[in-house]
């Protein structure tokens, strides 16, 4: 049986002012090939490194549409639902 889990997650620079919507099946993989540089030009290009946001999904064809979706919001829609789940905007996964 397969258990894996797919990820939608939302990334922003330090300064909280460019925003990066992504799907993946290893978060914890993908956040840090962001931090690294890797990955993604427009991650690179606005040192977007900062896990602010994350939803799981069982199924990738799910997770892929929730991005989609997500990607064709608006900037404040977008704040809205990282503020409800993460109001201080923490970095959910610190650089250790």
């Amino acid at each position: 049986m397969d258990e894996r889990r797919y990820w939608v997650y939302i990334m922003t620079s330090g300064s909280l002012s460019t925003m990066y919507i992504g799907v993946t099946n290893d978060l914890g993989r993908r956040v840090f090939e962001h931090r690294l540089g890797k990955g993604s030009e427009f991650v690179r290009k606005y040192r977007v490194t900062r896990l602010v946001y994350a939803e799981e999904y069982e199924n990738p064809t799910d997770a892929i549409a929730r991005e989609k979706q997500l990607k064709g919001w608006k900037r404040i829609r977008k704040n809205e639902l990282v503020r409800a789940a993460n109001p201080d905007w923490h970095n959910l996964m610190p650089s250790e």
